[in-house]
């Protein structure tokens, strides 16, 4: 069970880090943790820095190198671009760049186990009938640590239903066979029959790997839930500490209350904005084609504010897989794959080549800042220039949800679309799981 959960209309930051000293205080009584000699702290990449897990990460770093702990820093990028030194001063603090290490995705990984293909056909309904290869980060599988903290947000999650807990070992700190085998069963299996639910058929086999496989490893999740107040800022209300699944449960509950907006009628047009200083691709701007989809309106439009965005995938291979194909519909990439070598090679990009489109229900044009019209265009998106959608659509101006604008044009605007879900109320509750 949860060791200790904090709820409230708004945390503060001195009572989160109360909590995280709490946390510490338990995990050596609970996990019989003689000293705190190594410590491993494995926070989310910059995607999710809006969540404040980089300043807890910087305070946990600080209080146990205070009493005498060595510890180490590994941001769960999955394959994400690794952050740069002014990438992690920004989100990390004064915690010293030899402390922080890059996941590497390819070459860095240690194989532990595998889940059987059996168990994913099981859990898939059928859907998929391949293994999952569990290849993880060497530095945390392999090196001796006496506690390993992961932090993270829960939040709705295109793969996992929600995001954290366990994620931050077989998403974060997996490697290629893994995210390809993992990214493709959940993308067979439908997004829309993920986003929301607390245990999506990839989420159940990562638990099944998790018991399996990690079963040494001396580790407690810090997951923290956010909402929006009445002013249109983030703020913490959930702060859930434990070492099981229903700590990861009681987290994702809260968030589907609190992250999830239902609509009677589908949306004509949402406007989201991704931040510059978050997402510079694509690949991670897609959140917000991930986290509407399910409340666009068949032959509306999805228009994405993208000021940071200059590539389509976060690796090289991936952005050539995207300008190769562009975005397709499940069944145009289900016909392709058998006979396509490349997509073969990265099944994880492959799969966001359908996680990003919009299947043909819907358009989603985009506002980049260095991608041009001619490159958005030939992988399947509208463009807009930036500089007319910020005069148009001005962050600063328009506030979350219902906007009319001076021409009568009504629009549903969104500034943090990775915060949440957006849905209609038929297509939450009525789907497969």
């Amino acid at each position: 069970m949860t060791w200790f959960q904090h709820t409230d209309v708004r945390i503060d930051r001195p009572t989160i880090e109360e909590l995280l000293d709490r946390t510490v205080s338990e995990a050596v009584e609970r996990l019989s943790i003689d000293r705190l000699n190594r410590v491993l702290l494995l926070p989310p990449d910059i995607t999710r820095a809006h969540a404040g897990v980089g300043w807890m990460t910087e305070y946990l770093y600080n209080q146990l190198t205070q009493v005498g702990a060595e510890v180490h820093v590994i941001p769960t990028l999955g394959q994400h671009v690794p952050h740069t030194p002014e990438d992690n001063r920004w989100m990390f603090g004064t915690i010293p760049e030899e402390r922080i290490h890059a996941h590497d995705w390819k070459n860095g990984v240690t194989h532990v186990g595998t889940v059987p293909a059996e168990v994913v056909r099981t859990e898939t309904g059928g859907a998929v009938d391949w293994e999952i290869p569990i290849d993880l980060n060497t530095m945390t599988v392999t090196e001796p640590w006496d506690l390993i903290i992961n932090i993270g947000h829960v939040v709705p999650h295109e793969v996992l239903g929600f995001a954290n807990h366990n994620k931050n070992y077989f998403i974060g700190l997996g490697g290629k066979r893994t995210l390809g085998a993992a990214h493709m069963a959940s993308a067979v299996y439908g997004i829309e029959n993920n986003l929301g639910n607390l245990l999506t058929p990839v989420r159940r086999c990562f638990n099944y790997a998790e018991d399996h496989f990690l079963g040494d490893l001396p580790d407690v999740y810090v997951q923290v839930v956010m909402s929006y107040d009445d002013t249109g800022s983030l703020i913490h209300t959930g702060v859930f500490v434990g070492d099981d699944l229903d700590t990861y449960l009681d987290a994702a509950k809260l968030s589907r209350e609190q992250n999830i907006t239902v609509f009677d009628e589908p949306v004509d047009k949402i406007v989201a904005v991704m931040q510059a200083d978050e997402f510079r691709a694509t690949w991670v701007a897609n959140k917000a084609v991930y986290r509407t989809r399910m409340a666009m309106a068949d032959g509306g439009e999805l228009l994405v504010i993208a000021p940071g965005v200059g590539r389509f995938g976060e690796q090289p291979e991936v952005d050539d897989l995207i300008r190769k194909y562009g975005y397709l519909t499940s069944a145009e990439v289900l016909a392709l794959y058998p006979d396509s070598d490349d997509m073969q090679d990265i099944p994880h990009g492959t799969a966001h080549l359908v996680h990003g489109s919009p299947e043909g229900r819907f358009t989603i044009t985009y506002a980049p800042a260095h991608l041009s019209k001619e490159e958005i265009e030939s992988v399947g998106y509208g463009y807009l220039d930036l500089d007319e959608a910020l005069k148009r659509y001005d962050p600063a101006v328009m506030k979350d949800g219902w906007n009319t604008m001076d021409d009568g044009e009504r629009v549903f605007f969104i500034s943090t679309p990775s915060a949440g879900l957006w849905s209609t109320r038929e297509r939450l509750y009525d789907r497969v799981t």
